[in-house]
C-alpha cells in the first residue's frame, strides 16, 4: 500500500477545514488489477504532501487495502468527530468517503453522513452543502430515512424551508412503525426542526430508551441532547437541565468533549431562564472554550444566546443586543440557529434605544415566520413588532410627516401585543407566553392602565413561576409592585432603564430620572463608597465618577453624599437592592 493519503487520519496536523469543498480525489482501476486514488494538486496540498504540490498524486493500493484505509479513515473521523477538531473530522470522513465508494457503498455513505454532520455543527454552508449532496445521490428517496432527512437539512441550509417541509415531515411519518433508535433520534430532530416540540420529546424519548435497551453508547449522548433541547424549547426547563446532565455525564464517560460542550450550553441556556447567573456564566464559558477550539459554531451560538439571555433577564438590554449583534446578521452566528436568536435580539435592541436595527433584523424574521415551520414563530413575531410599535409611539414625531398614520402607535403596540398572546400555543410551554405578557403588562403600565396592567402581570408571573424561571419570575413581581400591589418584590436597579428606552417612565421614584450609570454610581455612593472606590467596582475613571455625581446631585436637587444616601434609603424597594 502507498503512503500518504491513506495515512493521513492518524496525523495530528489539521489537514483542511470544514469551508473548503470536499475532496475531489477519485478511484481508477488500472491494467494491474490494483487501484489508483487520484487527488489534485489543491488535495495533495490540503492532506500535508509538500512534495507533491502542483503535481497529480496518485497512490495504487489493492482493493482490500481501499477499502481498509476507509474504515480507518472513518474510525479516526468518527473519533475526531465526537472529540476533536470539526475540520480535521470532515476530511477524514470525505477522505474514508472517497475510498469507500467504488466498493463499499453503505461505508461511504456513512463516511458523508458523518461528514455532512460535521459541518453542519461548524456551521460551514459549502462544506455542508456538498456533504449532502453526495449523500443523497447515494440514496433513493423512500429507501432510507436518511435520504428524506438530508434532504431536509438541505432546504434548511439553503433558506428554503418550504422545501424541507415534506421531507421532515415524512422523516417524523417514520416513527410510526421503524423502531430502530437511529430512526427514531432522526425523527425526534426532524420533529424539533419542524417545531413540533411535543412529538420531538415523545419520540426522543423512545429512541433514548431503545439506545440505552441495545447499549448504543454513541447514539445515548446525542439522543439526550436534543431531547434536552426539545423540552427547553417545550419550557420544561427543569426538564431540559435535568436530561442535559444526564447527557454531560454520558458524553463524559466516552470521552465526546464536543457533545459535552453541547450538553453545556443546554445547561447555561436553562440557568439563564432560571435566574441562575452564576451557573450561565460557568456553563456557557466551558462550552465556549471547546466550542472555540474545535470549530463548534452551534454549540458556540448556543452558550452567546444563553449569556445574552442572561443580561436581558438581569435587565441589561445593551448588553444582550451587543453580544448577539453579529450572529443574527446575514451570513453570521450559525444558519439554524440565528431564527432561534431574532427574537431575543429585537427584544434586547428595541429596550435598549436600538430600533432601527430592530427593524431591520424583524424583517428578516418576519420572512422566516412566514413559511410556516417554527410554530413559536407567529407570537414572537407579533411581540417583535409590538415592542417596535411601542418605541415608535414614544419617539417624536418625524419632522415633515404630511399625513397621519391610520393607526397610533399606541393601538398598534397594543394590538399586537394581544394578538402575540393569543398566538402563544400550549406546546410551547409557560416560559415565551410570560415574557410576553411581562413586556405587555410593562407598556400598559407605562400608558397609565394599572388595573389592566396588575391583570396581566400576574399572568406573567404565574407563567415563570410554572416554567421554573425564577429571574423572570421576579422582574414581573416588580413590576406588579410599581402599579401597587402589595406584597410584590422589589424593583431591580435596573429596571428603570427598561422602561425608559422603550419610552415611559415610572412615576414612583426620583431616582428613575438617573441614567443607568447615574443609578449604580448612586447606589454606590450611598453605601459610603469614595468616588475612587466607585471608579473600581464599575471599571470607571474618577475623573467620570466625579461628572457623574455632580450630574446626579443635580438631577435629584440633592447638595450632599448624605442627602443622597437618605434619598436611595427612601426609594421604593431600596430594602431589597444590593
Amino acid at each position: 500500500m502507498g503512503r500518504s493519503a491513506l495515512r493521513h487520519p492518524a496525523r495530528a496536523t489539521p489537514p483542511a477545514r470544514p469551508a473548503e469543498a470536499p475532496l475531489t480525489a477519485t478511484l481508477r482501476r488500472l491494467d494491474d488489477g490494483s487501484t489508483a486514488l487520484v487527488l489534485t494538486a489543491a488535495d495533495a496540498r490540503r492532506l500535508r504532501e509538500p512534495d507533491t504540490a502542483g503535481t497529480t498524486l496518485t497512490v495504487h493500493v489493492t482493493a482490500a487495502s481501499t477499502e481498509d484505509a476507509a474504515r480507518t479513515a472513518l474510525a479516526a473521523g468518527l473519533r475526531t468527530l465526537a472529540s476533536g477538531p470539526l475540520g480535521d473530522a470532515y476530511a477524514s470522513l470525505t477522505l474514508a468517503a472517497t475510498l469507500a465508494a467504488p466498493t463499499a457503498p453503505r461505508l461511504a455513505l456513512t463516511a458523508t453522513v458523518a461528514a455532512a454532520g460535521a459541518a453542519w455543527s461548524a456551521g460551514e454552508h459549502r462544506a455542508c452543502t456538498a456533504a449532502l449532496d453526495t449523500a443523497r445521490r447515494a440514496l433513493a428517496p423512500g429507501s432510507d430515512p436518511r435520504a428524506d432527512y438530508l434532504l431536509g437539512l438541505k432546504g434548511l441550509i439553503d433558506q428554503a424551508p418550504l422545501d424541507a417541509l415534506g421531507p421532515l415531515r415524512r422523516v417524523l411519518a417514520r416513527a410510526e412503525g421503524d423502531r430502530s433508535p437511529e430512526t427514531l433520534h432522526l425523527a425526534a430532530v426532524a420533529a424539533l426542526l419542524l417545531g413540533d416540540v411535543t412529538a420531538s420529546c415523545e419520540i426522543g424519548m423512545r429512541a433514548l430508551a431503545d439506545a440505552r435497551t441495545e447499549g448504543r453508547d454513541d447514539l445515548v449522548p446525542r439522543a439526550l441532547e436534543y431531547l434536552a433541547y426539545a423540552e427547553m424549547r417545550a419550557g420544561r426547563h427543569a426538564r431540559a437541565r435535568s436530561r442535559a446532565r444526564d447527557g454531560l455525564a454520558a458524553a463524559l464517560r466516552t470521552g465526546a468533549a464536543n457533545t459535552a460542550a453541547h450538553h453545556r450550553a443546554v445547561l447555561a441556556l436553562t440557568a439563564s431562564v432560571e435566574g441562575d447567573d452564576a451557573a450561565a456564566a460557568s456553563e456557557a464559558a466551558m462550552a465556549l472554550a471547546t466550542a472555540r477550539r474545535h470549530g463548534l459554531a452551534q454549540t458556540a451560538a448556543l452558550a452567546e444566546w444563553a449569556l445574552a439571555r442572561t443580561d436581558l433577564g438581569a435587565g441589561r438590554p445593551e448588553a444582550a443586543a451587543t453580544r448577539l449583534r453579529d450572529l443574527v446578521r446575514p451570513g453570521g452566528g450559525h444558519f439554524a440557529v440565528r431564527p432561534l436568536l431574532m427574537p431575543c435580539f429585537i427584544e434586547a435592541a428595541v429596550l435598549a434605544g436600538r430600533t432601527e436595527e430592530a427593524r431591520t433584523v424583524a424583517e428578516e424574521f418576519r420572512a422566516w415566520a412566514g413559511f410556516g415551520i417554527d410554530r413559536a414563530a407567529a407570537a414572537q413575531l407579533a411581540r417583535a413588532e409590538a415592542l417596535i410599535a411601542a418605541s415608535d409611539a414614544a419617539a417624536p414625531e418625524p419632522a415633515g410627516r404630511a399625513v397621519a398614520p391610520a393607526k397610533s402607535a399606541p393601538e398598534t403596540a397594543d394590538a399586537l401585543f394581544q394578538q402575540a398572546v393569543r398566538l402563544h400555543s400550549d406546546e410551547a410551554g409557560d416560559f415565551e407566553r410570560a415574557r410576553t405578557l411581562l413586556l405587555y403588562g410593562k407598556w400598559l403600565r407605562r400608558r397609565r392602565r394599572p388595573r389592566q396592567a396588575r391583570t396581566v402581570l400576574r399572568d406573567a408571573l404565574h407563567g415563570f413561576e410554572r416554567s421554573g424561571a425564577a429571574g423572570w419570575a421576579e422582574q414581573a413581581r416588580e413590576e406588579l409592585r410599581a402599579t401597587g400591589e402589595p406584597g410584590a418584590a422589589p424593583r431591580r436597579p435596573e429596571a428603570a432603564r427598561i422602561e425608559r428606552a422603550a419610552g415611559g417612565e415610572h412615576p414612583g421614584s426620583a431616582l428613575d430620572a438617573l441614567t443607568p450609570h447615574q443609578l449604580r454610581i448612586a447606589r454606590k455612593v450611598a453605601t459610603g463608597a469614595t468616588n475612587r472606590e466607585v471608579a473600581q467596582a464599575l471599571s470607571l475613571s474618577v475623573r467620570t465618577v466625579d461628572h457623574h455625581l455632580r450630574s446626579i446631585f443635580a438631577a435629584l436637587g440633592v447638595r450632599s453624599r448624605v442627602e443622597l444616601a437618605r434619598m436611595v434609603a427612601a426609594a421604593p424597594g431600596a430594602q431589597g437592592e444590593r
